[in-house]
């Protein structure tokens, strides 16, 4: 007889705190929006807010936690608002000068009984994992949130820090911005430490006007079965969001 199982609908998205990027040139051109509270960046987190709006579970990265380049906001806090999330956490790591600031968070329908909150390595600091825990006991459902380097070293150290976290929970997701393909071979330890899989579905993100490396990832652990996944523009993001609808054992949410 199958156990039961539960369907979730997940989203990962690098918001790019707001700004609008839909050519390379922008990185020059509108170089000003990652610094100063100007352009379109609260009409960009409204329709972010709609994307996320039918998902269980949303991870963010970069999302600023309320600098002046997002004009004071707390991105995580205004798109939990909009969207109708009862839950959501944020962990601030990156701080710019004090002009701008970079977080993960998290928009749960789903009341978490646990967030923790670690700082990974890497040569250079300022990257962090969120992990949210539901249900009861290590076969709760584990969600993880990680926006990693894109220095191959650092990744991996990264990588296996992660893998340490995650390896004693069956029932695991991972999500977010790898800087990297999921067949790179620093990604191996994650398989080889926890149930976490590669993906069977293989889904560009990056550049997001032209996608054509697929560096942003929901990883689900083999107890789990992926129902469908594609990529759709998270507002002028330079990165395309993640969707996934994945089944999970209904007792890993209880």
């Amino acid at each position: 007889m199958k156990s039961p199982t539960q369907t979730l609908r997940l989203l990962t998205a690098n918001i790019q705190a707001g700004s609008s990027t839909r050519r390379y040139s922008d990185y020059v051109t509108r170089s000003w929006s990652h610094a100063l509270p100007a352009g379109q960046k609260r009409s960009s987190l409204d329709a972010i807010a709609k994307l996320a709006s039918g998902r269980d579970i949303v991870g963010l990265q970069e999302a600023d936690p309320g600098s002046l380049r997002s004009g004071f906001t707390n991105q995580t806090h205004y798109l939990a608002e909009r969207a109708g999330f009862n839950y959501w956490a944020h962990q601030p790591n990156r701080r710019m000068g004090g002009v701008a600031s970079s977080a993960n968070g998290l928009l749960s329908r789903l009341e978490p009984v646990e967030v923790q909150d670690h700082a990974l390595p890497g040569r250079i600091g300022g990257r962090g994992l969120l992990v949210a825990r539901y249900g009861d006991g290590d076969e709760g459902l584990t969600v993880a949130v990680a926006h990693l380097s894109l220095g191959t070293g650092s990744r991996l150290s990264q990588l296996d820090f992660i893998s340490d976290v995650l390896a004693d929970y069956p029932n695991a997701v991972l999500m977010g911005d790898f800087n990297c393909k999921a067949d790179r071979p620093e990604m191996r330890v994650l398989y080889h430490k926890t149930r976490l899989q590669p993906p069977s579905c293989v889904v560009p993100t990056f550049p997001s006007w032209g996608p054509d490396r697929a560096i942003d990832h929901i990883l689900i652990s083999d107890t789990m079965k992926m129902l469908d996944t594609r990529a759709v523009p998270a507002a002028h993001s330079d990165h395309l969001a993640v969707e996934m609808e994945v089944e999970v054992p209904a007792n890993s949410l209880r």
